[in-house]
């Protein structure tokens, strides 16, 4: 009998947890003794809809592994206690609670941790970042759960890009005064140009957020007698009233375990990988935000899961790989649908650009075309991004645009807008889902072979749509087509 592999993998957030979940299934869970070491005092949960914790959504709610459901796959979890060194010599893991795991082939999927600049009083009483469910409750718990008569009732977030206005929507449900600040000139600078970034600012201040952009925090201002929050200052001068602060001003790859360990790290961090996420040591793999490939990190929780497939085939004999990967994003920001697939900010030369900014209804859409003008390069859309999945599909595939391709952005209802996407012009083997590698042709087979009838169906047989959701406008569109065509 041949013995099982001993394999660790350090980190239990949603990729850690995607690598256990692939190497427990099926005929992969007999060739495998897995160990995980879990710094939190939980199993993994969902960061992509964290903010769901301030609308009621409990941390059991959240989760995406259970003791149980590990103990009967053959896990072991060690919670709440943090790898702290990698011995590649004696081919160990030591923790910060005195434990000594042996490992044949070792995975890290440490993350990234929040970046807090270098502003003197960014540690008083009251500063926080937004990164974990604990962090998430020391905030609401600071701030008087949000019933406005205590001490709390001015809130600042440091960082108007994605995760910075995540956080301002939290302080906002918590009934507190909130402000954005953002040193670059727009928010959300890397995904949107000046007219997104001027359209989403509206629709934000229209909900009564105070957005600063172009603002450079110099100093917090700390009371003397309670070591609490005291205000902001910043580089032009002005000052801000504030009560808490919550920085989230972007992430950097927690790499440390790997430089500890000599293997090749970026020099702006990050454990470099191949194609098979391998690092520069065959027997240590890194997957997630703590990965660096050809020179990029990334941040969101899809290209983390092809990082997971790609080490687990490596491991099992399979042939999938990290190419890098496609960024595209929606997300609904403060109740304000924004959406940047391909080149939205029209970096390619000779791109050429169709535009639609209506200053009344406060929406912006813009397509980036090919210099022929028959390709869609990408795109950014705020205030409606119902078309944002059909849209960032005709990217991905390649399809030929329409004559006009301004009636892909018009609104519904005005002269010649009456062209939609076809999504029975995509081929069989366009990938539908990014998060869970689902394709077209595999949704279309377990709608017809299980007669599905409803997008909640097709999530349960396929897992489409159960990451980040974007997907899920397709899956409608595929399965109202599929049972149109079955009668």
């Amino acid at each position: 009998m041949v013995k099982p592999t001993e394999l660790v993998v350090i980190g239990n957030g949603m990729v850690g947890h995607k690598v256990l979940d692939l190497l427990a299934s099926g005929d992969r869970r007999r060739d495998f003794h897995l160990t995980t070491f879990v710094e939190e005092p939980r199993l993994a949960y969902d960061r992509v809809n964290l903010t769901s914790y301030f609308d009621g959504k409990t941390a059991d709610e959240l989760s995406l592994a259970s003791a149980q459901r590990y103990e009967e796959a053959g896990i072991t979890a060690h919670l709440g206690d943090k790898a702290v060194a990698i011995d590649r010599a004696a081919r160990t893991v030591t923790s910060a609670a005195g434990r000594v795991v042996r490992y044949d082939k070792l995975i890290i999927a440490t993350g990234s941790y929040p970046f807090v600049p270098a502003i003197p009083g960014n540690d008083a009483t009251g500063c926080f970042v937004y990164r974990t469910l604990d962090d998430l409750t020391a905030i609401e718990q600071f701030a008087g759960n949000g019933d406005g008569n205590g001490n709390v009732k001015i809130g600042a977030v440091v960082g108007g890009g994605l995760l910075g206005l995540e956080a301002a929507n939290a302080l906002r449900r918590l009934g507190l005064t909130v402000h954005v600040i953002e040193f670059a000139p727009r928010l959300m600078a890397l995904q949107l140009d000046e007219a997104g970034g001027f359209i989403l600012r509206r629709r934000i201040e229209a909900l009564g957020v105070q957005v600063h952009t172009g603002k450079s925090t110099t100093t917090i201002g700390v009371d003397a007698a309670t070591g609490r929050v005291a205000g902001m200052a910043f580089a032009d001068g002005s000052t801000l009233d504030t009560d808490m602060v919550v920085f989230s001003a972007g992430i950097r790859a927690r790499d440390e375990l790997g430089r500890q360990a000599g293997l090749s790290v970026g020099p702006r961090g990050g454990i470099t990988i191949d194609e098979r996420c391998r690092t520069s040591d065959p027997d240590v793999y890194a997957v997630g935000e703590c990965a660096l490939y050809e020179g990029r990190t990334y941040g969101l929780v899809a290209p983390g899961y092809q990082m997971a497939r790609a080490a687990v085939a490596d491991l099992t004999g399979g042939h999938e790989t990290f190419t890098g990967f496609d960024m595209s994003t929606k997300l609904k920001l403060l109740g304000v649908d924004v959406a940047s697939f391909g080149d939205g900010l029209a970096t390619t030369p000779g791109a050429r650009v169709v535009s639609l900014l209506d200053g009344t209804g406060d929406v912006y859409k813009k397509l980036v075309l090919d210099a022929a003008g028959k390709k869609l390069l990408g795109g950014i859309l705020v205030g409606d991004a119902s078309r944002y999945a059909q849209l960032a599909q005709m990217v991905q595939n390649q399809i030929t645009l329409p004559p006009h391709p301004e009636d892909l952005i018009l609104p519904t209802g005005r002269a010649g807008a009456s062209v939609g996407f076809g999504i029975d012009a995509l081929p069989d083997a366009a990938t539908i889902c990014s998060c869970h590698n689902v394709d077209k042709k595999t949704i279309c087979d377990a709608i017809a072979n299980d007669k599905l009838t409803a997008v909640s169906a097709i999530k349960s047989c396929t897992k489409a749509g159960t990451g980040c959701g974007s997907c899920v406008t397709l899956l409608s569109d595929l399965l109202k087509s599929s049972l149109k065509r079955a009668g």
